[in-house]
């Protein structure tokens, strides 16, 4: 089996590197936007009509939620016209596509955890593109995985996890928000639950909901590290309810992971527990 995967110098890209080197009877394909484009339909034909990977995992996303505001065209490019060529070659070439989506395509109004039946409405560019994208991949291929996913960190890349843990060592004062309710999602367990996925070479396509269990807040999430690393009486941490932002966020934006752990006979991991095993497997 041959899998490829986009976005290889992500943080999700980099967590299935990791995780991937025991299936040695599995070939895998990273590439890095520098490797392979997406954005490129003719670089991205050739590389199908030389590889004909059985698997594509699609880790390549403009994700810089502030920055899409002013970037609108970019992250369009990116979000949803490179995965409509995508979704158009995998499926001539009968590769399935596992997409990689967000909890921000949901407004945040909901006070219960958002269903996969739930109607979407994005509140800001980052959202909107992620969107059109999954729209894409159900528009042109019937063999596809879209899992939304959540708040991802990991100690790979820049992401509120690092960053925490870099101005903690430099005993910056933190103003974290509680404004947002979402679930901090270690990008190992997804990559796991992606990598169990291909090796069943499951055919139960469609849209699933996956990140780490329970809620919080971007002040819980923080505030754990830092117990955690027993920095909580040498860190200045502060909450704050409102944070300015360029992009609007959704105040809840807890997903509802019923449907994928029935479905993969899965059970996904609390985001404190998650959390707590990276920082030991750091130390």
């Amino acid at each position: 089996m041959k899998v490829l995967v986009t976005g290889a110098n992500g943080q999700l890209g980099k967590c299935l590197q990791k995780h991937s080197k025991p299936l040695t009877e599995i070939k895998f394909l990273f590439e890095t936007s520098q490797t392979l484009d997406i954005t490129s339909e003719e670089t991205v034909k050739a590389y199908f009509k030389e590889h004909q990977p059985d698997f594509c995992i699609n880790c390549a996303a403009y994700t810089n939620v502030e920055a899409a505001e002013d970037e609108e065209n970019l992250a369009f490019q990116v979000n949803s016209e490179a995965v409509k060529s995508l979704s158009r070659l995998c499926d001539s070439y009968h590769t399935k596509l596992v997409h990689i989506s967000t909890d921000y395509v949901f407004d945040g109004l909901k006070h219960s955890p958002y269903l996969e039946k739930d109607s979407v409405k994005p509140i800001n560019i980052y959202g909107a593109s992620k969107l059109q994208g999954e729209q894409m991949v159900s528009e042109h291929m019937h063999a596809y995985f879209i899992l939304r996913t959540s708040w991802l960190y990991s100690e790979f890349g820049h992401n509120f996890f690092n960053t925490i843990l870099k101005k903690a060592d430099d005993r910056v004062e933190l103003r974290i928000t509680t404004e947002q309710i979402g679930t901090p999602t270690n990008a190992n367990d997804l990559a796991e639950m992606i990598l169990n996925l291909i090796t069943a070479d499951s055919n139960a396509f469609g849209l699933y909901h996956f990140s780490n269990t329970g809620e919080a807040t971007w002040y819980d999430f923080a505030r754990l590290i830092l117990e955690e690393k027993q920095l909580e009486n040498e860190v200045s941490l502060k909450a704050t309810f409102s944070y300015p932002t360029k992009a609007k966020r959704p105040k809840f934006s807890v997903l509802d992971k019923s449907k994928v752990e029935a479905t993969f006979q899965t059970k996904i991991p609390h985001w404190r527990e998650s959390l707590v095993g990276l920082l030991k497997e750091g130390e």
